[in-house]
């Protein structure tokens, strides 16, 4: 991933943070005729320094037997993405020299997966997986609710996943590059769109503003 300084995001519990709220990765790996791509999501596991990623593919979906086990599988998690426009900057009024762009945070993991047939680990998984999602509901669904031999069979329909995390990239194209102004520009032109995504984008660059200094243009 193409990284300038400006962008690159070095704070672990703000790349994890980005993890847990956008936990649909995609994973790619290598595998006997070239790139294997799936979207999963994934739970992060912290146990001191060591960081896993941990989910589950259908036992019918071939790249749990055929992932690469000699190259390292990259994950990349996508966070707030937003079109902006450069009639936002006041620069534009200044010198016109500006041109649109977009911004986004994304994150990318690396490492050697391995996958995990054992049913007591696989319903451990999907229970800690639904109570992490099913959280915010009103009425919170739980592996429980569901017939137990019902469970049993969707159970053994799947693989677990692990990714013992190696290499954490974190990418923050926020607008960091801009001055105050036009940065203070951005986030109130994306504050004045109806997306949900302009305003995630919005609030990631204000929460930006105290601690990067860019050039005065």
């Amino acid at each position: 991933m193409y990284l300038p300084t400006d962008t690159e995001e070095r704070d672990v519990s703000v790349l994890h943070a980005l993890i847990r709220s956008h936990p649909l990765g995609a994973w790619v790996t290598n595998g006997p005729s070239g790139l294997i791509a799936n979207h999963i999501p994934f739970l992060l596991r912290v146990a001191g320094d060591t960081a896993t990623l941990v989910g589950h593919v259908a036992r019918a979906n071939p790249v749990w037997q055929s992932f690469s086990t000699s190259e390292p599988s990259l994950v990349m998690f996508q966070g707030p993405e937003a079109y902006i426009s450069p009639s936002w900057y006041p620069s534009k009024q200044a010198h016109g020299k500006v041109v649109p762009t977009w911004n986004y945070a994304v994150v990318h993991a690396r490492g050697m997966p391995r996958a995990i047939e054992d049913i007591d680990w696989l319903l451990q998984h999907v229970t800690q997986l639904s109570a992490t999602h099913e959280a915010t509901q009103t009425v919170p669904w739980k592996v429980a609710d569901a017939p137990m031999d019902y469970i049993d069979k969707m159970r053994r329909a799947i693989v677990g996943i692990e990714i013992p995390i190696a290499t954490l990239v974190g990418k923050w194209k926020t607008s960091r590059n801009r001055s105050i102004s036009d940065r203070l520009g951005v986030v109130a032109g994306l504050q004045s769109r109806a997306a949900d995504s302009a305003s995630a984008m919005a609030s990631l660059i204000a929460s930006g503003l105290s601690h990067t200094k860019p050039p005065q243009a």
